[in-house]
This record gives structure tokens, C-alpha cells and sequence, in this order.
């Protein structure tokens, strides 16, 4: 199975069925809560690991599955033709699996369809929604907020479902939040990759923290490994930090024909085998783990200062007016900037308010009154998710081009392919830092 490919050149890695199974038998903790009754909807690409593990996983206890795509899940899915269900109402699942960045899509068009309600209606669900969010922290239920409020958001994913894992990339604890509260669910963050055939960590059904992504699974191992360039110490107070080292017989074999790169990543310790994969966690008390950084996405800036460029988009993806984002930096400027894919109604209204209605959508994203109160109202954005001056981009394009897995732009599950962005957008990158 290859690789996303987002930060280079996939690699083909060599999984056997004694990965597979160990995968599944970590997994496991997750059916113990299964029920009679329940339904798994696949919409993720068998090519990616989370979701053949997952399928295998329910499979092998004789949970249905029904598929579906990322076009057709709900009514009101793009491809889904006027009059018609989409997916989740005529399935009616209970468990799905999904990536982060599903889920913040998720929660903008309910914001945006609460928006365009009356001004009653937003503070109503605004109240209910801390409300529950408060008893719900505590451990508590709120049926009649749930039936009152909460039950017509679930029913655009079918009414029934009730469990949610989310992998693929880190999950901000806002977007958690608002998710499991408005869709009323157990969200389960988890952390594997290719290279260890998606197992290492999952939470537990009655974990209620968020930003984390829980403890190590069955027959997995996780060491921690410091980190001198980046700051990241294993003697770090008030916790832990470093590289996070999985082991286990979930780690595939290595990556095919490129010996070369299987060495520099995979090794044999007392008797395990390991794999580095470059990921920055801190470990708490309780066992479990939180993923604060990536080495290959860490950039040295002019001055000297780093930057994650994973944080900086992870806070960044939930401002309502952006669809995507991607941040970029190099060590020969003081500042980052941005590439950034607009949300279509979203830019219309921003353009109106300035009086430019009457443009195009492409015409938008050149128009300079557009994108100066774009970023204006991003920067505001970012200082609210506590970024520092660095970390906030002081230039933007807007990108009129969507990024699809078809474009080569991002993953199959919507991941950032950064050299492909970079390479595609060369010209704006170097027009950004050149322009005054």
C-alpha cells in the first residue's frame, strides 16, 4: 500500500496479513461496544490504511457495511440529484470513520445553515449548545435539548449514528467539541499510519478529553524521542515530549525497492520492530498521547523563529470563509504566507459588503479590496486561536481552483500534497514575497 504522498513522493509499503491482523486485534476495543443493529458507512478509498483496517475490523465481527462516497453521504451532497436521498438516510448507519477534514466541513455547513436563521434561532442553538457542552464535559446526557434541537442536525447523517473515528491528521478540540455535541456521538480521535498499518493509538468511548488521540491499542508499543533541533525534550515539564517511535507487530516490513529509506526509518530492538515516524507528541499522565508537531513541517524562518506549518493550518481551516488552506515558508524570508481556497458563498458575501457583488467568482479572488478584507478578517481569525505573530501569514492568494484528489493537489482523504501545491503555485509564492 502506498503513501498519501504529502510531503513527497509516495512510497510503497510493505504490509503482510500478520500487520493486518495485529491492526485489527488493537481495533477490538472498539467492537466491545458494538450492538445488534449496527451499520459501518465506508465512504474513505480502500487505498488508504485507516479504512482497510476498519473494514477488516468490522468485518471479522459481522458488522454490515455500506458504501458510499464523499459526493453522496448526505441529501445534501453535491452529487446527490434533487428529490433523491443521499447515503446516510437511506443506510442509516451508526459508525462511520472520517478525516478531519470531513468533520470541519461538517461543522461549517451547520453553522452557515444556522446563520441564515433568525436572530432567535442562533442564540437558541448558541445557549443549547454550551449548555450541552457543559453537562455533557461532566458526563451527563441532555435528552430533551436532544430531541428538541440536536435531532434534525443528526438526521442529515441518518439519525442513528453513534460512534465516529476520526484518523488522518491532528483534529482541533473545537471542531471535536462542536461535533460530538451537535451530532450527538462518541468521536474517537486515533493515530496510525501507513507504516504501521494504521494502528498505534485510540481513545476509549468514555474519554472525553479532547485534542488528544488516546492511548496505545493492543500489541503496540510507543516510545517517545527527543527532538534537540526542535525544542522537544522527553525531561519536559509539565510533560513529556519527542518523536513518537511506534513498535509492534502492526509495523509493516518496510517501504518497497528503496532499502535505502527502510533503514533510515524502520530498526530492530529487543526483539520489536520499530518505525520513526517523525510525528512530535507529549504524553499524559493517564497514558494517553497528544500530537503537537511534525518534523517535516517545522520551517525556520529568517530570524531564526520556527513554525509548524501543520498548527498554523489546523487553526487556520476553521475560519468560515476559507474551503482549504496551505501555509508556506522559507528560511531566506521573516514572515509565511498562503495559499488559500475560498468558500464560494462565503466570498460572494464578503464581496458584496464591499460593494463588488457583480464580479465573478474568479474576478473575486484578483481583486485586491477582496482579498486585503479577507485577510484583514483571517488575521483576526488567527490572533482569537492565540497564533503567534509569526505563525499568522501577512500575505494571501486566493486560489480560484479547487483541490481535489483528481487535481494532485491533495490526498485521496484530502491531505495536503505540499510539493505539488508549491510546484503548482511557484510563480504566486514567489509574486507574494516579491510584491510590496
Amino acid at each position: 500500500m502506498y503513501t498519501s504522498g504529502s510531503t513527497g513522493k509516495p512510497k510503497g509499503v510493505m504490509i503482510t496479513h500478520k500487520n493486518i491482523i495485529s491492526t485489527c486485534n488493537g481495533f477490538m476495543k472498539v467492537a466491545e461496544d458494538l450492538r445488534p443493529g449496527d451499520v459501518y458507512m465506508a465512504y474513505l478509498p480502500l487505498a488508504h490504511v485507516l479504512e482497510l483496517a476498519a473494514e477488516c475490523c468490522f468485518l471479522a465481527v459481522g458488522v454490515p457495511l455500506g458504501y458510499s462516497s464523499p459526493l453522496t453521504m448526505t441529501d445534501k451532497s453535491t452529487a446527490v440529484k434533487k428529490g433523491c436521498k443521499g447515503d446516510a438516510s437511506v443506510l442509516k448507519p451508526t459508525v462511520i470513520s472520517a478525516v478531519p477534514l470531513i468533520l470541519e466541513r461538517i461543522q461549517k455547513g451547520i453553522t452557515e445553515v444556522i446563520q441564515c436563521e433568525g436572530n432567535f434561532t442562533r442564540k437558541l442553538f448558541d445557549f443549547a449548545l454550551k449548555y450541552k457542552q457543559r453537562w455533557k464535559k461532566w458526563g451527563f446526557e441532555t435528552p430533551i435539548i436532544n430531541w428538541v434541537l440536536f435531532r434534525s442536525i443528526k438526521d442529515l447523517v441518518g439519525g442513528r449514528l453513534r460512534a465516529i473515528v476520526s484518523g488522518g491528521a491532528p483534529l482541533s478540540p473545537d471542531t471535536h467539541t462542536f461535533i460530538s455535541t451537535c451530532l450527538d456521538v462518541y468521536l474517537l480521535q486515533g493515530y496510525g499510519l501507513t507504516e504501521t498499518t494504521a494502528a498505534a493509538t485510540l481513545m476509549e468511548m468514555n474519554d472525553l478529553s479532547t485534542g488528544r488521540v488516546g492511548a496505545p491499542v493492543a500489541d503496540c508499543f510507543i516510545q517517545l524521542k527527543d527532538w534537540e533541533e526542535g525544542g522537544y525534550s522527553v525531561w519536559d515539564k509539565p510533560h513529556p515530549r519527542g518523536e513518537v517511535i511506534v513498535g509492534g507487530d502492526s509495523v509493516a516490513q518496510g517501504y518497497y525497492k528503496n532499502e535505502e529509506l527502510t533503514n533510515e526509518a524502520f530498526f530492530e530492538k529487543d526483539g520489536i520492530r520499530w518505525f520513526s515516524t517523525g510525528d512530535i507528541a507529549e504524553l499524559y499522565p493517564d497514558g494517553t498521547i497528544k500530537i503537537i508537531d511534525r518534523k517535516k513541517d517545522l520551517v525556520k524562518l529568517q530570524l531564526g523563529e520556527y513554525v509548524s506549518l501543520g498548527k498554523v493550518e489546523t487553526e487556520l481551516k476553521r475560519f468560515p470563509l476559507l474551503n482549504n488552506i496551505c501555509v508556506y515558508g522559507n528560511s531566506f524570508e521573516s514572515y509565511v504566507v498562503a495559499l488559500v481556497v475560498p468558500d464560494r458563498k462565503q466570498l460572494h458575501l464578503l464581496a458584496a459588503s464591499l460593494g463588488k457583488e457583480d464580479l465573478s467568482f474568479e474576478e473575486m479572488c484578483k481583486d485586491k479590496d477582496v482579498i486585503a478584507e479577507f485577510l484583514k478578517s483571517l488575521v483576526e481569525h488567527g490572533k482569537k486561536a492565540k497564533l503567534g505573530g509569526i505563525e499568522i501569514p501577512k500575505k494571501i492568494k486566493l486560489c480560484s481552483e479547487l483541490w481535489t484528489p483528481e487535481s494532485g493537489l491533495v490526498t485521496a482523504t484530502y491531505k495536503l500534497c505540499r510539493n505539488a501545491i508549491k510546484q503548482y503555485y511557484k510563480d504566486d509564492i514567489t509574486a507574494l514575497y516579491t510584491s510590496k
